[in-house]
């Protein structure tokens, strides 16, 4: 598998934890009972209750093992200040041409979403930032090859 750090909240990690014992115990216990139901019907060829059971509990199992393995290599970051762009951070940028200024937080990928203004360290204009101090320009790259410049107006 892959050995990667993936940067969480303490919040986020309590989330997925909870995830992951309400899936081992609630969400087996349940898909158990489905499959029983199932199987009680007959002809398990021919059985579409069965084979929806079984594709939940793929599912289910899918699951259980990406949260295992994404709450092993979990580090826990907090907000901090500091005067450069890493994980945790709260960032004010501009983008060029533009009046208003853009505020996220920096975050892994499992809790990024910018409508609530949290930004993967991952994606194009995380990576552009991270490592850059106030006043600096980052470059983002998009992926059709575009460049768009923020200047990074505070960090904390």
């Amino acid at each position: 598998m892959n050995d990667e750090k993936e940067y969480l909240s303490q919040e986020k990690f309590d989330e997925l934890k909870n995830e992951l014992e309400y899936l081992r115990s609630i969400g087996r216990k349940k898909v158990l009972t489905d499959l029983e139901y199932a199987k009680s019907l007959g002809d398990l060829s021919e059985n579409a209750e069965y084979h929806e059971a079984r594709s939940k509990q793929a599912e289910l199992e899918d699951r259980v093992a990406v949260l295992e393995t994404l709450l092993k290599s979990a580090v826990i970051v907090s907000h901090h200040d500091a005067d450069t762009v890493s994980m945790g951070s709260i960032v004010t940028v501009k983008k060029s041409g533009e009046k208003e200024d853009l505020k996220l937080e920096i975050v892994g990928t499992e809790e990024a979403d910018l409508s609530k203004g949290k930004l993967s360290n991952k994606s194009p204009l995380g990576q552009a930032i991270m490592g850059k101090k106030k006043g600096e320009i980052a470059i983002m790259k998009k992926p059709n090859g575009e460049e768009t410049s923020f200047t990074i107006t505070s960090v904390r």
